[in-house]
This record gives structure tokens, C-alpha cells and sequence, in this order.
């Protein structure tokens, strides 16, 4: 006897990396589960990035290690392809398009399974960064590129997202045990990301963390991971009465439960303005070597709490941050002062 449920479409969806990329995928998977319930939706991706998905039941996630030896090399994705053709999903959406998930949709091509990917629009994205005679037109966003691989399967979304926490039913800390109880206003700085371009001097940042941790009226939560950045992390958590350093404290459904209850996350083109941004926390981000423009802004952000220098002629000169400075001072830097930064937080923290 065929059931309802065994007649539901089911959709893979593949993105493995990187965390802000991931984050990213949120807004459009959980508008098209709530706008297609016939459907079942399953998130391909690294294991650790689940918390982002557990709270929804309509949403399927299989995670993989890819450090493990069954799923290295080629041979290793064939594994992999063989698990899912088992699972005979009717679609696969790449959110990815590189090497690793190119295989693995030719291999689901050959096999008979619709497969569309993303768009990277990576021409656009040289034209916008090259030295010379820039092109500076505001280029999609990272989930309206997702959510064109959708419309090309032939399910259009309508976004409707606006956090993860609106269905947990249970916060990971509402106790405080790592966090205490909030009876001040929480600030989240989360002062680092992957590539020297898109971070703020760190000297300059501490003034900012300074200003606010010497508040009686502010806690502040510092994110970060690896040894370089838990070292100065917890060096201020130290120096700062008011200050906390979160590396290590919490798992990723921990962390994102904390910066869900934040008033304000600071932070960089990072990963972390992204997980803030899919808990419907505000943030205020800085910008240097990299741009909004070229659509990696944080999920429903205002463009008013982006602090850049925009009469630079020389930026953006990277879409992720990992040229080196070709004027050597990064300008795009040190044309931000702490100041500008404590005053467009002290918006959201007085």
C-alpha cells in the first residue's frame, strides 16, 4: 500500500561549507518547507553545522565527516552517492557547485535525477573587485542565488524566515549556566574571521570592547575559535570585568542560543554575522577589503549598520578577504575609528 507520505517529492539539498555559506542556506530551505509541506526537504552537509537545522521537523539533515576514510577522495564520494541513490530523491539542489558536489551531481545526472546548481555569478564578482575600472552594481544576495536553484526545480520560495528560534522549544542555556541571567544589556563582539582582509585592527577593537565591558549596564560575549583568537579572547576576559570570552564554552546549538538573546551582535564579514542574522539578532558589521555589495550581507540586516569607508576607490578588491593589500595600509581599515563603532552601538545599547 502506497501511503501519503511515500508519494511526497524529496528534495536533496548540498552545500558543505563554509559556516556563513551554510547559515545562509537557512532562510531559503525553512521558507520552502513551511510553503511546500508536500515536499521533503534534506540538507546534505558537514555534521556540525545540524543545530541549524534540528528545530525544524519538516527538515531532513544527513551530515557527513569528510575526514573520515570512507568518504575521501573519489572513491569516497561514490560511497556517498551510493547512500543517497538509496534514498531515490526525486531532485538535487547544489548550493555549492565545487569539485567534491559536481561529482556527486554528474554521478546523479547518470543516474537519471534532475540536478540544478548555483550560480556563483563569479564574472560579475571580478568585475566588481579587479584594480581598474571597477563595476560597482549590487550583485544578488547569497540566499537569492539559493533560492533561484529552487525556482529552476520548479519551486519558487516566498521568504517567510526570520529565526531558527521560532520553532525550539527549548533554549540550550535558558538556565545561564555559562552565561549568568540577563539583567543588563548583551553585547556580542565577534572580532575575527578567516582572512586578514575582512578583520579590524585588534588594538582598535579592544577600545571598543574596553568602552562597553567598564559599563554597568553591559555584559559583553566574545566570540571566536582556534588558539590564536581564544589566547587574545580570553586575555581581555581578563582584563575586563564585564567581559566574557565563549570559545570553547558551548557547542553550536549553545552559541547560537546566546547570540539569539544577545541586543546587539559586532562583528566582521564573518560567519558570525551570519548566525546572528538567522536568529533575528541585529548586528553591526565592519567592512574592509570585502563589500555588501557583492550580496554577502547578513540575512534581513539593515544596510544602515554596515560601518565601511565607501569613497575609497579601491574597494571592494576582494570578494572574501584573502588578497593581500595592494596599497599596503588598508585603508579601507584605518579610515574606521573605535569611536564610529561605539556610536552607532550605543544605538542599540542605551
Amino acid at each position: 500500500m502506497v501511503t501519503v507520505k511515500d508519494k511526497r517529492k524529496k528534495i536533496l539539498v548540498i552545500r558543505f561549507s563554509a559556516m556563513g555559506d551554510v547559515a545562509m542556506t537557512v532562510p531559503v530551505v525553512f521558507s520552502l518547507a513551511k510553503q511546500y509541506p508536500e515536499v521533503e526537504f534534506t540538507i546534505l552537509s558537514r555534521k556540525f553545522f545540524e543545530p541549524f537545522y534540528a528545530p525544524n521537523p519538516q527538515i531532513r539533515f544527513i551530515g557527513i565527516d569528510f575526514k573520515s576514510e570512507e568518504y575521501k577522495g573519489f572513491l569516497g564520494i561514490f560511497r556517498l552517492f551510493k547512500r543517497l541513490r538509496a534514498e531515490k530523491f526525486d531532485m538535487v539542489a547544489d548550493l555549492h557547485h565545487v569539485l567534491r558536489t559536481i561529482i556527486l551531481s554528474w554521478l546523479f545526472k547518470l543516474s537519471g535525477t534532475p540536478v540544478r546548481h548555483l550560480n556563483k555569478g563569479r564574472k560579475a564578482r571580478k568585475r566588481l573587485t579587479r584594480k581598474h575600472h571597477k563595476k560597482l552594481r549590487l550583485q544578488p544576495s547569497v540566499t537569492q542565488r539559493y533560492a533561484k536553484v529552487f525556482a529552476r526545480l520548479g519551486y519558487p520560495v516566498h521568504f517567510d524566515f526570520k529565526s531558527i528560534f521560532d520553532w525550539y522549544k527549548l533554549k540550550p542555556d535558558e538556565k545561564g549556566s555559562v552565561t549568568g541571567i540577563k539583567d543588563v544589556k548583551w553585547l556580542g563582539v565577534a572580532p575575527f574571521a578567516k582572512h586578514k582582509g575582512k578583520i579590524y585592527p585588534v588594538d582598535k577593537m579592544e577600545e571598543v570592547v574596553a568602552y562597553f565591558a567598564e559599563r554597568p549596564d553591559v555584559k559583553v560575549f566574545l566570540f571566536g575559535a582556534g588558539k590564536e583568537e581564544k589566547a587574545i579572547l580570553e586575555r581581555w576576559e581578563a582584563k575586563y570585568i564585564d567581559a566574557i570570552s565563549m570559545v570553547g564554552k558551548l557547542d553550536l546549538s549553545g552559541e547560537l542560543d546566546v547570540i539569539n538573546r544577545l541586543d546587539v551582535m559586532l562583528a566582521m564579514d564573518s560567519a558570525n554575522m551570519h548566525l546572528a542574522s538567522i536568529v533575528d539578532t541585529p548586528v553591526v558589521s565592519v567592512w574592509g577589503a570585502t563589500h555588501p555589495i557583492a550580496g554577502f550581507y547578513g540575512w534581513h540586516q539593515s544596510s544602515e549598520n554596515a560601518i565601511q569607508i565607501t569613497d575609497l576607490p579601491c574597494r571592494p578588491c576582494s570578494i572574501y578577504g584573502n588578497k593581500d593589500c595592494y596599497r599596503g595600509d588598508y585603508a579601507c581599515f584605518a579610515g574606521i575609528t573605535s569611536q564610529m563603532i561605539i556610536d552607532k552601538l550605543r544605538q542599540f545599547l542605551e
